[in-house]
């Protein structure tokens, strides 16, 4: 049926006054910049951005947390090309969707990795995992998960400094985040008993997170004795531990020796999650692979509790990303499933982790024989992807800005940044720069 003269006319009015008010319209935006201001660049990022411009022969970038070889390359580790090749080889393989939770193969191998394969949770099922956007989606999804469901106090406590990320996901959820301290900058070890009085006065119920090993961005960790007084601290103030882990395998080149604190506290009857990542201790940074971990109580209820929280993290999961990547997860389990594949990735664990460590002796050495001011003993006690120099924030712009060498402000530097080829250069123009300031 037509439309009729009339309605036509009306229709016609509507567009000429809709024509007349919408090129005014198209420059007002619902996002003025007092609503949506401009955030800040990520600084890691800016930094790598700006040592990318750097056209300085002589430049050293120490501040990304990824490995390089000692001709400050990426390093794919030899036994990631073996499990691509036989990811790319099988016929059967295909690109469909994997399950919410993640490939079970996958999760199942990554919690023996993290709570230990004779882990008493995951022999008594009181175990639920869920593979990840690495490490941070790991940290995220756990967040969620307490922002969502747990009855305790709405604070974490994290360590002063920490991973930069960490507040913000917290914060992102409604949790807030309180500091505890951990960096001593006149020892540059640990303060453990400033962080053990903070967590003795924190409110019962705290989440205290965690850095089981290679702490970032200090390189400073507890000692398993201190764990075990860590532990009992936060048992008799009924807290909640929250484990972060993204160096398992990186920092000592033993997988067991840097959980050892995830362990002593599941052995202690902990209920607990971890946030796992595989991107430093596999080399997969940009294949995200990661999973989170619940560990419920003991008890006649435990398998009942671990089956609603799994079913709750499944909508959790299936609300944000539906399911996770597959690739950097199909590299590890065939890795982890594997007896032969295992024991070479735990010997690129110990190359990888054996050059950074040999980096820190030479770099240590280096400094002392040159006399430069100060002691550098912390350079060789630290462990890990990192260490906190102890370098002012106008020493680390003065050797950025003269010698071309990037690093964070705070004086954390990347050891695998180091290399045979530029550590002699580094250790000079530390030393020039530290000598000028005394």
């Amino acid at each position: 049926m037509a439309p009729s003269s009339t309605s036509a006319t009306s229709l016609d009015r509507l567009n000429s006054i809709a024509n007349h008010i919408s090129p005014a319209m198209s420059t007002i935006s619902s996002f003025p910049a007092d609503s949506v201001p401009q955030a800040p660049e990520d600084a890691l990022f800016g930094l790598a951005r700006a040592y990318k411009a750097d056209t300085s022969p002589l430049k050293i970038d120490l501040g990304i947390g990824a490995y390089r070889d000692n001709n400050a390359k990426p390093w794919v580790l030899p036994v990631v090309k073996k499990a691509d090749d036989i990811l790319r080889n099988n016929p059967e393989l295909n690109h469909e969707y994997g399950p919410i939770a993640g490939a079970p193969e996958f999760t199942s191998k990554a919690s023996e990795l993290i709570l230990g394969a004779d882990s008493p949770a995951i022999k008594d099922g009181r175990v639920t995992s869920m593979q990840t956007i690495s490490g941070t989606g790991a940290v995220h999804l756990g967040a969620l998960f307490l922002a969502r469901f747990y009855k305790g106090s709405r604070q974490v406590y994290v360590s002063n400094p920490t991973w930069a990320n960490h507040h913000q996901i917290f914060r992102n959820v409604g949790l807030e985040t309180v500091d505890y301290p951990y960096f001593d900058k006149k020892t540059r070890g640990l303060d453990f008993e400033g962080m053990k009085s903070t967590i003795q006065a924190a409110p019962e119920g705290s989440i205290i997170l965690l850095h089981p090993c290679a702490h970032n961005p200090t390189g400073v960790d507890p000692t398993l004795d201190q764990w075990k007084e860590l532990a009992a601290i936060i048992r008799s103030r009924k807290q909640f531990p929250f484990f972060d882990c993204a160096y398992q395998g990186f920092a000592s080149g033993n997988l067991n020796r840097d959980a050892a604190a995830v362990h002593y506290f599941i052995e202690q009857g902990f209920e607990l999650v971890v946030a796992q990542s595989f991107a430093k201790n596999f080399g997969l940074y940009g294949e995200r692979a990661g999973c989170f971990h619940v560990v419920t109580s003991a008890g006649p209820d435990a398998k009942s509790t671990i089956a609603r929280i799994a079913s709750q993290l499944a909508i959790l999961q299936r609300s944000e990303i539906s399911n996770p990547p597959i690739y950097g997860a199909r590299i590890v389990s065939t890795v982890l499933n594997d007896n032969a594949l295992f024991k070479e990735w735990e010997a690129d664990l110990e190359t990888m982790s054996g050059r950074i460590i040999d980096m820190r002796k030479t770099l240590r050495s280096k400094l002392e024989a040159l006399g430069t001011p100060g002691t550098w003993n912390h350079i060789t006690d630290q462990i890990g992807m990192f260490s906190f120099t102890g370098l002012t924030e106008a020493q680390v712009q003065q050797l950025r800005d003269e010698y071309h060498i990037y690093m964070t402000k705070n004086g954390r530097i990347s050891m695998a940044g180091l290399n045979t080829n530029n550590i002699e250069y580094f250790a000079t123009s530390v030393n020039k720069v530290v000598s000028a300031s005394q």
